[in-house]
């Protein structure tokens, strides 16, 4: 009871001491407080972005698993990455056909990729609209059911379709917007390298496009071939059934190590991955993106509580007298140092909170323009609680100093 009275009398003080002196209490804690300001809102912003492209990748299915030439990772290509000879058409369809584990598999096929030197671009017209294509590429008619594919209008191209060659074309949700903003595609003539191609069907938006999808524009996969007949990169996509993804992707690494006479101590010459696994690794990278930017975050906080240190000190010579007659009416040492231990916290600590609200209404405001931001919870009391411990650290030595103060010679001090 007396240790909390005398905690609040500490508090009430340490609050009139930095009502009296606000500028130079602001001053005092602004590198705390923009050290808490950075750090929440990056914070916010790297995990809104991680949870936004989780929920992308989710999109394209929780069971699927990918396939492709190179690994999935965000690191460079390797020499050897470069000379992996590319996954065929034949390769996902024996995945489908003998694999137990695989429900069905979609495959798409677009330009040679990790060649050196630019790529033509491919280009959509309509009555003197044009545009161009990012993301125009063939897949088989199993795409909109492995991949999620939600169709908003219209329709997906048939199997049969696909085996006659059909010129026909599906576009992604911001690709219509561009082309067709007061009009329904469907029916429509599009015009692509000088092919004419029936639009067939729109995708339906996708909630979070993070990694791409409302881009693309979708012809049936004989279609692309006959067209571009040079284009053979293809990525597969095997949906596995429900519980089944680990044996799936077993059962798909021994079937390619096979077909593409991989040595058994060699290590794949192909990628296999997952939404799960992508977002894993898409993770690490945030998270040494974080670590790099709390190392500087930290300096910014040393400085400040150098700056704590310094005004700390300050006050204690300021006060000296007051100092001196509260020792000569019996206060102890550790009385005088745990005041001034609670002023230096509540100074760091005020500085703590207003970076904290700061960084909130910077959250909302990152929101109401659409990019993703998210505060946890954790991370507002990590910032309070280590903005508190700075003015913990250096508001040690001033209150050592005043403790020590002889009361004789402070009181005599003018």
């Amino acid at each position: 009871m007396v240790r909390s009275k005398l905690f609040a009398e500490n508090m009430k003080m340490a609050l009139e001491t930095i009502r009296t002196h606000k500028v130079r209490s602001f001053l005092t804690v602004l590198g705390v407080m923009i050290g808490v300001l950075v750090a929440i809102v990056v914070a916010s912003m790297l995990i809104g972005f991680e949870n936004n492209v989780q929920n992308s990748l989710n999109e394209f299915g929780v069971n699927n698993l990918w396939i492709f030439r190179f690994n999935f990772s965000f690191s460079r290509l390797t020499p050897e990455e470069r000379m992996r000879k590319p996954l065929t058409l034949e390769d996902g369809f024996s995945i489908r056909d003998e694999c137990p584990a695989v429900r069905n598999v979609s495959i798409t096929v677009f330009p040679r990729q990790g060649t050196r030197g630019p790529q033509t671009p491919r280009m959509g017209k309509y009555k003197g609209k044009e545009i161009v294509l990012d993301n125009f590429y063939g897949a088989t008619a199993s795409y909109v059911e492995v991949d999620n594919g939600s169709i908003q209008e219209g329709r997906f191209f048939s199997e049969a379709e696909d085996i006659h060659r059909a010129e026909l074309v599906v576009l992604g949700y911001d690709v219509n917007h561009a082309l067709f903003p007061n009009e329904s595609a469907v029916n429509k003539q599009l015009l692509i390298d000088g092919t004419t191609y029936t639009v067939i069907g729109v995708f339906e938006k996708k909630k979070n496009s993070s990694v791409g999808g409302d881009d693309d524009v979708i012809i049936p996969y004989r279609t692309y071939r006959k067209r571009y007949p040079n284009d053979d990169e293809h990525f597969l996509s095997a949906m596995a059934y429900p519980g089944m993804k680990a044996v799936a992707e077993d059962q798909i690494r021994g079937l390619l190590r096979l077909r593409r006479r991989v040595h058994p101590d060699k290590p794949d010459s192909f990628g296999i991955s997952s939404a799960e696994q992508i977002g894993q690794q898409f993770r690490d990278l945030l998270a040494q993106t974080f670590a790099l930017i709390v190392a500087v975050v930290s300096i910014g906080l040393l400085v400040g509580g150098v700056g704590v240190m310094n005004i700390m000190l300050m006050s204690v010579t300021e006060r000296t007298r007051e100092i001196g007659v509260r020792k000569a009416i019996g206060a102890r040492k550790r009385d005088i140092s745990m005041q001034f231990i609670t002023e230096a916290v509540t100074l760091t600590g005020s500085g703590g909170v207003i970076g904290v609200l700061l960084a909130l209404v910077i959250s909302l405001i990152l929101r109401a323009v659409h990019i993703p931001s998210s505060v946890p919870i954790w991370a507002i009391a990590i910032a309070v609680a280590v903005a508190c411990s700075v003015g913990l650290f250096f508001g040690i030595y001033p209150a050592m100093k005043a403790a020590k103060l002889d009361p004789v010679i402070a009181l005599r001090y003018e």
